[in-house]
């Protein structure tokens, strides 16, 4: 359900160690504070740059405090700058926290808090090893700290090139345990790079160039590193995963030598629009443009688009504040609380805070409350579920109609923009209003007995029952999958993706269900594998061939839908690819077949001549040599899943380029089968294997020990003189002059050819075989018919004798004297 948000008041900082100087601090000035809390809450640290007097500081309070050290550090502008604080968890006390203070020059002082105590200095550090190196960037990653530090150039004239090249990415072990800290040695991530802002999530560690590194190419694109892995991925947000290496030595760690293979497409690629960056809670990296739009890059280097903030361009110095609190995503812009669905990007909440300056506090184990500290004290942001929980889902009842709104815009004739405040308020368009009557009453009766629904849309509710079960068995299973056990979790994606893909293969296959099949098969390779097999109905006869039971107008979504030329270059395939490429991945021995199985049900999905039909366009095969072409690695079982994919296809060039890869191999055997095979298709096709075998057997002894077998295919239009001409054209140019008794046994005799010319010399002709009747006859000419004398019909009136008649064997022969 929606929950309705409530903001309260919970602390006026008197809970706080010296609260009214907590206040005081947060009021000073009008450059806001930068505040810190440590992850459970309890510690909050307030960084003052540039305020003098008094000289700029980081101070720390304690919510709940006890008696004990306060800490407080003051610095010298002259001095380094304050790069980073940063919380590592103590494992000598439980509760207890370690806190790390970076300067810009590489010092660290490592602090402890304990009980009673208060805030204690442990020792101070040196994390960098050159004088001259300055840090800009740091975080901490498990038990290590990584930054990013600029190690200036020797000489002061350098080429400018050099100097956007001087920065470098480290990484140091920092351990804090019952015998002190223990520093340990340093490691090169990356050197001679741009300027980084690192970002560190549980398992990764992002790089996202700074603003002021805008040389060349550097600005497209994205860096994560993997420390387990030792892996640095390279990923650009309008292109996806780049590439990625992984670092066995500090050798492989170089900048450029990491963008060698890859210049050339990110050199076209759109400059990153970064104006905020942050982590969220799952690991993934917030990106927040100029435009306004959030995004979220995952670390396998996707990215998805999340929502959009209201009030336009983002100018360059006005904040903005990211934090995820479980699923929800908190977005603070000009004192409004934007509250976000991660997963599905729908605004929860919007609410007008009225405060100037506003940070984000960390709530460890409340998911269901932000916490938020402004000037005036610290207030939390709690969810509570509406009292009346028989009311449907709002967020459901909100789809059903962004969805029509969407559906009847795109047949309205009208210029007009339709929102979903039009379609509520209009009363024009029924449908909307009485899916969401009906979803109330169907919802409504998991929490107490169904209400009565108006007679109007009891007819429709009868026809849309097992619609509606079959949504509310998705929604249980999708609960099952968040809560199930880790061996459950595989079953149960299973089951759902078959009924994501399912479900998708029975709606419009519109280029958005395309590319969500995309990130399916993608996400879910072995799942959607199944269930592209259990939709199909994909088996096994008796036989041993592959038969489908789908219904054609499923086969209309697998072989029609979008194809690559109105998708584009963005990765998406059509669904015949992927279904290819998964028949390539578990089963390929299945492929040809499918290709086969595919040909035969263009026919009775689509009408003769239809344009909507796939046969107007790249034929199936190629479409699937297209997805075999597409491994990276080639082996012999890819040469031979061509092979098969070229004759299954029955098509005559398909055929004869078969033919030509297997004379290519000197497979022999295999080409006169082929030959034998195809030859029955066509005489077209049969003249053509014909004279490629003609050839190649003028030209080598290959072929001889298969000469019994290859002469009866000898089309019949073929005389002597053809089959001469052919051989003659190309046999083989000798270096040296002929001699009649050569040495080598590969040359071609009359011995060799005379079995195929005695064969047509003695058949029969095309023009014999059209008189093969006539010719056939016993008696030629054959014998002339007896004549029957006519008496005149007077004569007979009369009463004049007749004269007896002739007769014949076969009253047909019996021919009038007269008209002779």
């Amino acid at each position: 359900m929606k929950r309705a948000g409530m903001l309260r008041q919970v602390s006026d900082f008197s809970d706080f160690s010296r609260g009214h100087w907590l206040q005081e601090l947060l009021c000073q000035g009008e450059e806001p504070s930068h505040v810190q809390s440590s992850p459970d809450g309890q510690h909050l640290l307030v960084i003052q740059k540039s305020r003098p007097p008094p000289l700029p500081r980081v101070v720390a309070f304690q919510r709940h405090s006890v008696s004990g050290a306060d800490l407080e550090r003051n610095w010298q502008l002259p001095e380094p700058a304050l790069v980073g604080l940063l919380f590592l968890q103590s494992p000598v006390t439980l509760g207890s926290w370690v806190m790390a203070i970076v300067w810009e020059h590489g010092r660290t002082e490592v602090w402890h808090f304990v009980v009673a105590v208060g805030w204690q200095l442990l020792q101070t550090l040196e994390l960098c090893q050159g004088v001259r190196a300055r840090i800009v960037s740091v975080c901490s990653q498990g038990t290590s700290l990584a930054w990013c530090e600029e190690r200036p150039p020797l000489d002061a004239h350098s080429d400018i090139s050099k100097c956007a090249f001087r920065f470098c990415v480290c990484t140091r072990a920092l351990e804090v345990g019952e015998q002190g800290v223990r520093l340990g040695s340093i490691r090169i991530v990356l050197h001679n790079s741009p300027e980084y802002q690192i970002l560190a999530s549980p398992q990764h560690v992002f790089l996202v160039p700074a603003a002021a590194a805008n040389f060349a190419t550097t600005s497209k694109f994205l860096l994560i590193w993997h420390p387990e892995k030792a892996k640095l991925a390279i990923t650009a947000p309008s292109a996806g995963f780049v590439h990625s290496k992984v670092l066995h030595s500090s050798s492989e760690s170089d900048f450029r030598k990491l963008l060698l293979g890859s210049v050339g497409l990110l050199s076209g690629l759109a400059p990153l629009d970064i104006h905020t960056s942050a982590v969220s809670n799952n690991g993934g990296l917030l990106l927040v443009s100029t435009k306004g739009a959030v995004n979220m890059v995952e670390p396998d280097g996707t990215q998805r688009h999340i929502f959009d903030l209201e009030g336009g361009p983002l100018a360059q110095g006005r904040p903005v504040q990211l934090k995820t609190f479980g699923r929800i995503l908190a977005c603070v812009l000009a004192g409004v609380l934007y509250l976000v669905d991660q997963n599905s990007g729908r605004l929860i909440e919007k609410k007008i805070l009225g405060m100037k300056e506003v940070h984000f506090l960390e709530s460890l184990g409340e998911e269901d409350s932000i916490q938020l500290l402004t000037q005036t004290g610290i207030y939390s942001f709690s969810f509570s579920k509406p009292e009346d929980s028989s009311r449907p889902e709002p967020c459901l009842v909100e789809m059903v109609f962004e969805e029509a709104c969407r559906y009847y815009q795109r047949r309205s004739l009208s210029s007009s923009k339709l929102t979903v405040e039009k379609l509520k308020k209009g009363g024009v368009f029924q449908a909307p209003v009485a899916l969401t009557a009906i979803l109330q009453h169907s919802l409504r009766q998991k929490q107490k007995p169904a209400q009565g629904l108006p007679d109007t849309y009891a007819k429709l509710l009868s026809t849309m029952s097992l619609e509606l079960q079959s949504y509310m068995s998705l929604e249980l299973l999708k609960t099952c999958v968040v809560c199930a056990p880790e061996s459950e979790v595989e079953s149960y994606c299973e089951e759902l993706v078959e009924q994501e893909v399912s479900r998708v293969l029975h709606s419009d296959m519109d280029k958005d269900n395309l590319v969500y099949l995309n990130s399916v098969f993608a996400s879910f390779p072995k799942a959607a594998w199944k269930a592209m097999r259990s939709c199909l109905q994909l088996q096994q006869n008796g036989d041993g061939h592959l038969v489908a039971r789908a219904t054609p107008e499923v086969w209309k979504k697998v072989l029609g839908g979008p194809q690559q030329e109105e998708l584009g270059h963005n990765g998406v395939v059509p669904l015949f690819e992927l279904i290819c490429a998964s028949f390539l991945r578990f089963k390929p021995k299945w492929l040809p077949s499918f290709v086969e199985l595919t040909q035969q049900y263009v026919g009775i999905s689509w009408a003769y001549s239809s344009k909507e039909g796939p046969e107007g366009r790249v034929p199936l095969y190629k479409r699937a040599l297209g997805v075999l072409a597409r491994n990276n690695k080639r082996s012999e079982a890819d040469d031979e899943m061509e092979l098969e994919l070229l004759l299954c296809s029955k098509r005559p060039k398909a055929v004869l380029q078969a033919l030509h890869l297997l004379i290519c191999l000197k497979q022999w055997q295999r080409v006169v089968e082929v030959a034998e095979k195809f030859s029955k298709l066509s005489p077209l096709l049969n003249k053509e294997i014909f004279t490629t075998l003609l050839t190649e057997f003028a030209q080598h002894r290959e072929l001889d020990p298969y000469l019994d077998t290859l002469w009866p295919l000898c089309p019949a239009e073929l005389t002597a003189s053809d089959i001469l001409t052919v051989v003659l054209q190309h046999l083989p140019r000798s270096q040296e002059d002929p001699v009649p008794f050569s040495s080598e046994g590969n040359q071609l005799t009359v011995g060799l050819l005379k079995p195929l010319l005695q064969r047509v010399v003695q058949r029969p002709c095309v023009q014999d075989e059209m008189y093969s009747d006539a010719l056939q006859s016993p008696i030629f000419p054959p014998p002339t018919p007896p004549r029957e004398h006519k008496i005149p019909s007077k004569a007979v009136a009369n009463g004049a004798p007749q004269p007896p008649v002739a007769r014949t064997s076969s009253p047909s022969a019996v021919v009038q004297g007269d008209t002779v």
